[in-house]
């Protein structure tokens, strides 16, 4: 007898109906993660979880995606703040990255630089 909690979803398909329903029914400016999981009568968590199933990860990698493209599209629309945040908990970066390898004589010099006073 398998031990633990039973699968709220205990096929693929049974998910993917429900994610289906989900985003024919929700107008596209509105579907977020947490509408989905109210949707599946569910938690981000579970969902969550159950991208350690392999097969379920394709319709939730999916789903995830298409939630994703709607805050890109509003983004490339509006560009409002609250979208920009959102894009962030995708994993969106807005910052630039600069790398310096400073060797030999040239950290020397930088090393040994003395502020100048201000007359």
């Amino acid at each position: 007898m398998p031990a633990g909690r039973p699968l709220k979803f205990e096929s693929v398909q049974e998910l993917q109906d429900g994610i289906d329903k989900y985003f024919l029914e929700t107008p596209e400016d509105e579907w977020t993660w947490t509408g989905l999981a109210l949707s599946l009568d569910t938690t981000k968590e579970t969902l969550k979880n159950y991208e350690d199933r392999p097969e379920f990860l394709s319709p939730l990698k999916k789903a995830l995606l298409k939630v994703e493209n709607g805050y890109e599209k509003d983004l490339k629309k509006s560009g409002r703040s609250g979208t920009i945040f959102a894009l962030k908990n995708f994993e969106w970066k807005d910052k630039t990255e600069q790398e310096i390898n400073l060797s030999g004589s040239a950290a020397e010099a930088i090393a040994n630089v003395k502020p100048t006073k201000k007359k």
